[in-house]
Order: structure tokens, then C-alpha cells, then sequence
């Protein structure tokens, strides 16, 4: 058979081809995954990714226990509100003949079928886990996460509402601890008085190698009439100040995470939406006292640009990569810490005017997270450069229907890297990569290549 046959030939997980697939067949359709017995799927990634997601819809619940705990099934089934998924479990495990992990992940169940699917890190090599953050919120919808260490511990935030833009959308935070997220608690609003609301935007969270954990986000109408905010805590994010407004003409970081220079400068990565979509830089020598900016490095027309991030190259030399309404991630540089920038230039890298965020790592390379699509928020990937020009497909994070985007990026102590992004305005999912892991394959003229080649 030749490989373009091969690829259209519906692909059948092995133990849905067992004795037990006329029971696993009546259990599908209550989890809705029925369409994988007949959907062409390109590999077992696609396949996965199907299941997992009917399975997360399907929202399979565990109240005995706590959010993000890890089970095995056993014998003896956990109380659930959908029985019909620990059965679908159990046929997987007995059809496989070995052990089959069952994740409550914030009441949602994703099955990890080892030698079916394989685990995520048997599909993609890198990936050390995937989870929601939270499965119940009292928000509708959520977008904008941001992730970052402090004092040992990820936190996350994001701003959730009933929609965005609405006047009751607020910024929301959890805490990682003891291998599960916190709830989520409100720590921000945009209430200025009885009568008075407006929504909140895009939290950035950012810990500076001395001095307190930053949380800047934005409050207004929308994000041509919006301002800045900050917020410190002294306490790893367990209490926080009174925000404070930051000066007329400064934003902070308007999407993605601040680097702190060797001059222990705080270098943010911002930009402006009311008289054209033009990208600046803001900086601060005392933990947000006061404050410098550039001027915009972009004339609106030409590229209009938002949201950058920023990648290092030694000492002086500065990357940063961002969205743009030209359908292309743009890229600009700078060889004096980011006091002033070169022309702005379009990459090979497309971009569907969605947000993205990057990464230096500690080995040097840069790591980009972003929707190699030039429309829609759907896939969800990850490239690595070691120059920041030539790139190499590392992952497909997402590649379902619906609006995979806002990713937030980061690397921690113990050298994973940490990816937050919004998973349909639902929920807010964090992944774990390990980067010595990741199987690299290059990018030619800018399209992604199969990975599983």
C-alpha cells in the first residue's frame, strides 16, 4: 500500500480490534469518542487526542477526592458520575493486558493507555505531563494564563468571567503544591465603586531574582483604553498588596513575562492598541518604582504588532517574536540590553493574530510556543531554535477543533519547562516538557512536518 493510501486508511487503536471491542463499542457513544472507529487519523497522537478529549467533555466526575489526584484503576471502581468511562477503563486495561492509569485531573478524566496510545511521553518525547488546572470554576469562561516559579512553587493566573470585556471578569490565581493546583481564588477585580466595574486583562506574573513576586494586569473598557496595575507578594502568592496603578503611558507587561537583565533591570515586553497596533518596551531598575519606555518600534502599518516576548543572547543582545495582523510571527532585534531595536521583519513562522510566548532556556536554545496556522487557534505547537531563525518542529500540543491559544511559557528550577494556554475559554491546561527530551524535526519554508516520520 503506498503511504498517501495508508495515511487516508482510518487508523483503529489495537484493542478496539480485541474480543471486547463490541462492549468497548456500547461504551463509546456515552463519552461521545464513537467517531474513532471511523475517522481517518493520521497517527496515534490524533488518536489519543480524540479519546482524551471526548473523555474531558464527557466531564467525569470524582468528588471523593481531591482536585488533580491520580488514581489506578482497581477492582473496585471509584465512586464517579459517569460509570460508564471507569468501565471504559477497564475494558481498555483487560483488552491491553496490563496497567491502565485513569487521571481525575480536575474532575475530568484523561486516560493514558500505555502500548494503545502509548503514554504522552511514548507519542511525543518530551512531554512529562498534561492537566487542567481546574475543573470547576465560578467563571465561565477563561483566557490569558500566566505561569511562573516562586519560591519553589508554580503559580499560575489567568482572567475569568462571564466573557471577556465583560465588566465582571477578574484575575484569578492557583497554587502547585504538594503535585496538585489550589482552587481557584479571585485576586483582582476592576471594581472602582458601588456603581462601577470594568474588566480585567491578560495578568502577567514575574518573580525577580530579589524582591517580592510581581503580578501586573490590566483594567478598562477595552485594550485601547485600558491601564496598568501591579500587585507584589511577599509570601510566594499566598497574600498579596494593594494594586497599585502604574504611571500614565506604562502598561507593564501586556502579555507575556518581563527578563530581568544582568544589570537586575527588568525589561517588559509590551505595546499599544489605540492608535494602531505598535509594539514598545518598558523598563524598571527598582522593582517597579519607577519607570523608562521606548518608543514604539513599529509605525502600525507595515506590521501591526502586538505582544511580544523576549529571548536573551548573552548579555546584550535581545530577540523578541510576537503577533501581528499580517498573518506571520514578527521578530526584531536588539544589541543594547533593549534600548533601542532594528527594523521589524516578518519570520517563516505564521501566526493567525493570536498570542504566543517564548523561552531562552538554560542550554541556549530558544523554545516558541504558538499556533502554527495562519487562522483559527487550532493547532497549538512548540518550535526550538538555537539562533532564533531557523526553527524545528518539537510538538503538537493541540491539534483538535476549537481555540487552543494564549500560551504562557517558562522554565523552572529543575530545568522542565511549564506551558499554561487556554483550552476553548473552558479551562486553563498546563503542560510539563522536558527539553533534553524533545525529538526535533526542521521546518522547510515554514510548514510543519509530520513528526512521526
Amino acid at each position: 500500500m503506498n503511504r498517501s493510501a495508508e495515511m487516508c486508511r482510518p487508523f483503529r487503536p489495537r484493542f478496539l480490534s480485541t474480543p471486547v471491542t463490541t462492549r468497548l463499542r456500547a461504551w463509546l457513544p456515552t463519552v461521545g469518542a464513537s467517531r474513532l472507529l471511523t475517522l481517518p487519523i493520521r497517527s496515534k497522537h490524533n488518536a489519543a487526542n480524540h479519546l482524551r478529549t471526548s473523555l474531558e467533555e464527557a466531564e467525569v466526575c470524582s468528588p471523593d477526592r481531591e482536585v488533580g489526584e491520580e488514581f489506578t484503576y482497581t477492582n473496585r471502581a471509584p465512586k464517579v458520575r459517569h460509570r460508564e468511562n471507569v468501565e471504559l477503563a477497564r475494558i481498555a486495561k483487560h483488552a491491553l493486558g496490563r496497567k491502565c492509569t485513569v487521571w481525575t485531573a480536575f474532575p475530568f478524566l484523561a486516560m493514558i493507555l500505555p502500548g494503545t496510545f502509548g503514554t504522552a511521553d511514548d507519542v511525543q518525547p518530551g512531554v512529562v505531563r498534561s492537566e487542567f488546572i481546574f475543573g470547576t470554576a465560578p467563571f465561565l469562561q477563561c483566557h490569558a494564563s500566566t505561569i511562573v516559579e516562586s519560591r519553589g512553587t508554580l503559580l499560575a493566573a489567568w482572567f475569568g468571567g462571564t466573557e471577556e470585556r465583560n465588566p465582571d471578569v477578574s484575575i484569578w490565581l492557583s497554587r502547585r503544591k504538594d503535585d496538585r493546583w489550589s482552587s481557584p481564588r479571585e485576586v483582582a477585580n476592576g471594581v472602582e465603586s458601588p456603581e462601577k466595574r470594568y474588566p480585567c486583562w491578560n495578568p502577567v506574573l514575574f518573580q525577580p531574582k530579589d524582591g517580592p513576586l510581581m503580578l501586573f494586569y490590566k483594567v478598562g473598557p477595552s485594550p485601547d483604553k485600558w491601564w496598568g496595575m501591579l500587585m507584589t507578594s511577599e509570601d510566594g502568592g499566598e497574600t498579596w498588596s494593594h494594586p497599585q496603578l502604574l504611571p500614565d503611558g506604562i502598561l507593564g507587561p501586556v502579555k507575556n513575562k518581563p527578563v530581568q537583565l544582568p544589570t537586575g533591570d527588568i525589561l517588559c515586553p509590551s505595546s499599544s492598541e489605540d492608535n494602531g497596533w505598535r509594539v514598545h518596551f518598558e523598563r524598571t531598575s527598582d522593582l517597579g518604582r519607577t519607570w523608562q519606555r521606548t518608543s514604539p518600534v513599529n509605525d502600525g502599518h507595515e506590521f501591526g504588532a502586538i505582544q511580544p516576548s523576549i529571548l536573551v543572547y548573552g548579555t546584550m543582545r535581545l530577540q523578541a517574536l510576537g503577533r501581528t495582523q499580517q498573518r506571520r510571527i514578527f521578530q526584531i532585534w536588539s544589541e543594547d540590553a533593549g534600548r533601542s531595536w532594528g527594523p521589524m521583519s516578518a519570520t517563516v513562522l505564521p501566526n493567525p493574530n493570536s498570542g504566543i510566548d517564548a523561552v531562552t532556556i538554560a542550554d541556549g536554545r530558544q523554545l516558541l510556543v504558538y499556533n502554527h496556522t495562519t487562522r483559527g487557534r487550532s493547532p497549538l505547537n512548540v518550535s526550538v531554535s538555537v539562533d532564533g531563525r531557523e526553527w524545528q518542529a518539537a510538538l503538537v500540543l493541540e491539534d483538535e477543533p476549537g481555540e487552543f491559544s494564549y500560551p504562557a511559557v517558562i522554565q523552572s528550577s529543575d530545568g522542565q519547562v511549564h506551558i499554561t494556554y487556554t483550552w476553548k475559554r473552558q479551562r486553563i491546561r498546563h503542560v510539563v516538557l522536558d527539553p533534553a527530551k524533545l525529538r526535533l524535526r526542521p521546518m522547510r519554508g515554514g510548514e510543519w512536518p509530520d513528526l512521526q516520520e
